[in-house]
């Protein structure tokens, strides 16, 4: 229901006086802020003024609209239209685009929730201005009755009076647009103080990086040059041990012939080392190079059986290589592919102590990939254990730990190689049940040939070495 408070008639600098000071009072009586009051004045006297000036007739009508979800303060400004209209429309143009009605309505619409023009048939134009109660007041009609006597009560202000009041609301306006730039010249000098902060920390952070990719470099240049350091007494010792082994000076003694297969198997030993850890900084510099070509799963797994054989000693573990259903071809690098499958199954034999280590093949056309699987029956990983799987020189305490000889570096190389072969690896394990390791490659590499950028494979690790 849509009830009028009052109306009053602008037909003078005084009517436009007394619609603004109605228009405080009205808005103090409905409840609205100090702030919304000024508002709500400021759009009417603004548009008064306007209605005054270019339009003949002109009247101001103040209502309450609970009709709505959320009622509201409506205030209706209307030329009284016909000849008055067209008569002042000759010498001044009203409500053209680009003159004060123009500003007048863009500062009812910042300052009001609604603001509504309308031409109306006989010539007239009514401005409907809107302005919602703030929540939670509500307004029955025996309160408004009320509030249309004390407004009625209410006498007029003069305008000298109303000029000091609103000379005080632009002083109480200016001390907040003052405090507020107080605190806008505090913040930016804040946010200032932040960026520099900002900007030092970057400056920190790239200096860091600096030093840490130098010292990367470093550690890779130091295992590049040591293992070659040491791949030629190593070979020499593995070469006259073989000599010794071979009765070419003349027969050992049962206890020589132990001691120099002692020193043959340390050297090997040394040696695999020495050759992880130059394959890890070939890596590690981009100085690996991909030769991919199309090869034959089965071949492969043939030439794996004759290699792996001699690593199962431990006759109670079987090691078993299925043969795939079909002839299978991938295209990859084969020595970087049989490299992955030994040390999967070395590991495997490491820490199997009864049962099996199963070697076996899955091809899915579908994803285009090819997975292959070694399954242990194992002591497994505990969960809390698999954020240590592949990493460098990491090894989980356990007892057949002690009895195996590793340095942690046989599968944080096959995570790194099987990153260069486009593939990745994954594992699952149960603890006391063993482990799975797989890795799954594509069957075409499209990267050809290439030669492997340092830093491709530093990933976030998401497996863990046994």
């Amino acid at each position: 229901m849509t009830s009028r408070i009052i109306k009053i008639g602008i037909g003078s600098e005084q009517d436009v006086v007394a619609v603004r000071q109605r228009a405080r009072q009205i808005s103090a009586l409905l409840g609205f802020g100090a702030q919304d009051q000024v508002r709500i004045a400021t759009a009417v006297s603004e548009l008064s003024r306007n209605a005054f000036t270019h339009i003949s007739g002109g009247r101001a009508e103040f209502s309450f609209d609970d009709t709505a979800t959320r009622p509201a303060l409506v205030i209706r400004i209307r030329n009284a239209g016909g000849q008055a209209r067209e008569k002042k429309s000759a010498a001044v143009p009203a409500f053209v685009p680009g003159d004060e009605f123009d500003a007048a309505i863009l500062s009812a619409r910042r300052l009001m929730d609604a603001c509504d023009i309308v031409d109306e048939p006989n010539g007239a134009t009514s401005i409907t201005l809107r302005k919602n109660l703030p929540a939670g007041i509500k307004l029955s009609q025996p309160q408004l009755a009320e509030l249309i006597g004390q407004l009625a009560a209410s006498p007029i202000a003069t305008t000298f009076s109303e000029v000091q009041l609103q000379n005080q609301e632009l002083l109480a306006t200016l001390a907040e647009l003052r405090e507020r730039q107080d605190d806008l010249v505090a913040l930016t000098q804040e946010l200032e103080d932040t960026n520099r902060g900002v900007v030092a920390l970057y400056a920190e952070i790239e200096e860091k990086a600096e030093r840490l990719r130098h010292a990367d470099e470093m550690k890779s240049r130091f295992l590049s040059n040591t293992s070659h350091e040491l791949r030629t007494p190593l070979s020499s010792i593995r070469a006259l041990s073989r000599l010794l082994l071979d009765r070419i000076d003349g027969e050992l003694t049962v206890e020589q012939e132990k001691q120099v297969q002692f020193i043959d198997q340390a050297a090997g030993d040394l040696s695999e080392l020495v050759n992880d850890l130059l394959d890890l900084a070939k890596i590690e510099s981009g100085k690996v190079e991909i030769s991919n070509v199309d090869l034959s799963v089965n071949n492969l797994f043939s030439a794996l059986r004759g290699m792996l054989r001699p690593l199962a000693s431990n006759p109670a573990v079987e090691l078993v290589i299925e043969d795939p259903a079909e002839n299978l071809i991938i295209y990859s690098d084969e020595g970087k592919l049989a490299q992955i499958l030994r040390n999967f199954v070395s590991n495997a034999l490491k820490f199997t102590e009864y049962g099996e280590v199963r070697m076996r093949v899955t091809p899915d056309p579908a994803a285009a990939t090819m997975t292959f699987t070694v399954a242990d029956t194992g002591i497994g990983i505990t969960p809390e254990n698999l954020q240590f799987v592949f990493e460098e020189f990491s090894q989980i305490e356990n007892p057949l730990q002690k009895k195996s000889k590793g340095t942690g570096l046989g599968l944080p190389l096959c995570r790194k190689l099987a990153t260069l072969l486009g593939g990745r690896v994954e594992l699952s394990s149960t603890v006391g049940a063993g482990s799975v390791f797989a890795l799954i490659l594509p069957l075409k590499n499209d990267e050809r040939d290439r030669r492997a950028g340092p830093g491709r494979d530093r990933r976030n690790n998401e497996n863990n070495n046994e």
